[in-house]
């Protein structure tokens, strides 16, 4: 969406003209064989394109392995201090992994660099607000922002100088202002490569969304971003969600059925809200970017949703069914459950 470049991890391509990926994270110890592969299966279900994964000792290294080897999901190795994590995890058939240069021994990551060189693997680089460190902090004169893109400008300046250029960028805060103004300091800088979005530690619920959707929805309409993840205390199959409602939302991307109801107000003629839980399991089977209208009366009913494929209006008697503006029918609410599945033409 935002670079210029475009990397591929496996068959996945990222940045230029592929879409915006959503991405998120395993849960899961590595050891837990069974598990990781079940938590892999559901997120491709759910449309997931990627998922990090965290390798956090060399003991893991056979575990990893069995996970690249057994699932489908491209995987990126999540890296932290030690070189010899990255070297395990790439020579494990791992296409992509995500290291600090600035956590690790400069004499050994020439090593790591080489390898991935060798072996087609794409390095995501960046930092995070814990990560910040006291000289870029003073360097940046207080500005945490600006210190988060001083810290991703020198790794990518060290892999640069070093002629790698398979490259991701990142930087992530717990704050939404910060994270916004540090993307956009990388994308002015580095508009070449792919860049990473989400907002870090957002944490759990309403709240977590909240957060997470306020920083991405900002950078994706500037134009920033190639691969999201909206990280929150939750499983990994709601991040995945979440992120493609943001996308849905914005209009850059379409999966599943865009699902239109009212607010409700004192004028609903219809429980809105029980006609939603009746509607939305019958919508699974409609191709990917259908609108459909749920409204409360004949105020916000046709003629505001007008443009839906399916819609539903209460009426006092029950509901108004009409198909792309036209009417089809006025329904006793009992008679709905029945008539819904052949409304959207469900076989």
């Amino acid at each position: 969406m935002n670079s210029k470049l475009q990397v591929k991890i496996n068959s996945l391509t990222i940045g230029g003209d592929a879409p915006v990926r959503v991405e998120s994270m395993l849960k899961i110890s590595l050891d837990k064989h069974e598990e990781c592969l079940a938590q892999c299966d559901r997120l491709i279900n759910c449309g997931c394109e990627m998922a990090r994964a965290a390798l956090p000792d060399l003991k893991f290294s056979s575990d990893f392995k069995y996970l690249v080897e057994h699932t489908k999901l491209a995987i990126m190795a999540d890296i932290h201090f030690d070189p010899a994590l990255a070297i395990s995890a790439m020579e494990a058939g791992c296409k992509a992994i995500r290291i600090n240069p600035g956590n690790m021994p400069l004499n050994k990551l020439d090593d790591v660099i080489t390898t991935a060189k060798n072996l087609g693997v794409v390095i995501r680089i960046g930092a995070n607000g814990g990560s910040i460190s006291l000289a870029q902090l003073n360097e940046a004169k207080g500005d945490r922002a600006e210190a988060l893109f001083i810290a991703v400008r020198e790794q990518a300046e060290l892999l640069l100088s070093k002629n790698f250029t398979n490259l991701i960028l990142s930087a992530k805060s717990s704050s939404v202002k910060e994270c916004v103004r540090a993307n956009e300091l990388i994308a002015k800088n580095y508009p070449d490569f792919p860049m990473h979005i989400g907002l870090t530690e957002a944490g759990p619920g309403d709240g977590g969304i909240v957060k997470g959707t306020a920083c991405i929805s900002e950078l994706l309409l500037k134009n920033i971003g190639d691969t999201l993840r909206v990280s929150l205390t939750d499983e990994p199959e709601r991040e995945v969600k979440v992120g493609y409602e943001i996308l849905k939302a914005l209009e850059i991307r379409t999966k599943g059925v865009n699902l239109i109801s009212c607010p409700t107000c004192g004028r609903r003629r219809a429980d809105v809200m029980k006609l939603v839980k009746i509607v939305e399991p019958m919508l699974k089977n409609l191709p990917d970017g259908i609108s459909v209208a749920v409204m409360g009366c004949e105020v916000n009913g046709p003629k505001e949703a007008r443009h839906a494929k399916f819609g539903i209006a209460g009426t006092p008697s029950g509901a108004f069914l009409f198909r792309e503006g036209e009417s089809v029918g006025q329904y006793k609410f009992e008679e709905l459950e029945k008539i819904l599945p052949e409304f959207f033409n469900i076989k």
